[in-house]
């Protein structure tokens, strides 16, 4: 299968070469790899460059956007901008940080898992992160749900779903359209991917109250949002996230931000969570 990948890198010089170094030794290579160098005033473009010069599969674009580290359209912009550069050739697109190092079998087991199952829309591994010299699960979500940092599309599904969204939630909005239109998502626990720098490190105080934005923008409504705050803010330990949260959904609410499903996903997508509350309550 033809793999096109996009690593949208902001000062990554310090672990760039490490991911493309893992992704140069996979046992199925990458047709195409793109690093869009946002903005970047470190060495990332050189240490780009050293590995363009050698792998003819690997390029690199530059886009200029702002300095700060932010989830959402900062992301998903930068990505385009790799994207816009690609035919459209591929089987499998990937959306991938600039800071993991990838098993060598990683792309050839999607590979495997997409080629086995015609429905199957998006696959990914797990994020491992490094504590006390040993490699832990860095365990921020459900075990169901694919990380923004290794994403892998199959074409029609990433087509179906309308591609990305430039949004804080984009990698949770994703998932939910796929299953809206009946594709099936996959975890391979056996994939295990270092993550070099754990998600949010350099996140800033204004990425906080974006996170309670896009509950309001994938038409949460307030009693799935409350819970849904709740439950990250529990994880994460830290109650003043939860505030940050919800003052983030009452923000967009006032201001009545663009939704960034229809009114029709909004439904199915309530129900969804409606349905998987309930059945850890049963449990």
């Amino acid at each position: 299968m033809n793999f096109y990948i996009i690593i949208p890198a902001h000062n990554e010089a310090d672990s760039i070469g490490l991911t493309l170094h893992s992704l140069v030794n996979q046992t199925l290579k990458p047709k195409q790899v793109v690093i869009v160098n946002d903005n970047s005033t470190d060495n990332t473009q050189t240490v780009v460059d050293g590995y363009a010069q050698k792998h003819p599969f690997i390029s690199i674009v530059h886009n200029k956007s702002s300095n700060q580290h932010l989830p959402g359209s900062k992301i998903i912009n930068a990505f385009y901008k790799g994207y816009e550069t690609l035919d459209s050739n591929y089987d499998v697109i990937c959306k991938f940080d600039a800071d993991l190092i990838f098993p060598n079998n990683y792309l050839e087991q999607l590979a495997n898992h997409f080629k086995n199952n015609n429905q199957l829309g998006m696959a990914s591994g797990f994020c491992y992160i490094e504590k006390n010299g040993d490699w832990v699960l860095e365990n921020l979500t459900r075990k169901d749900h694919i990380r923004g940092a290794l994403k892998a599309y199959r074409k029609d599904c990433f087509l179906e779903i309308g591609k990305l969204k430039p949004s804080m939630g984009w990698d949770t909005v994703d998932e939910l359209l796929a299953k809206y239109y009946n594709w099936q998502i996959l975890t391979d626990d056996s994939l295990h991917v270092k993550h070099l720098k754990p998600t949010g490190t350099n996140y800033n105080k204004k990425s906080k109250y974006l996170q309670g934005e896009a509950m309001y923008k994938m038409r949460y409504g307030l009693a799935i949002t409350f819970i849904s705050a709740l439950k990250l803010a529990l994880k994460k330990r830290s109650f003043s996230l939860f505030k940050d949260y919800m003052a983030g959904y009452f923000k967009a609410k006032k201001e009545k931000i663009n939704f960034l499903v229809s009114d029709g996903e909004g439904k199915f997508i309530r129900k969804l969570r409606w349905n998987g509350i309930l059945t850890k309550l049963k449990n």
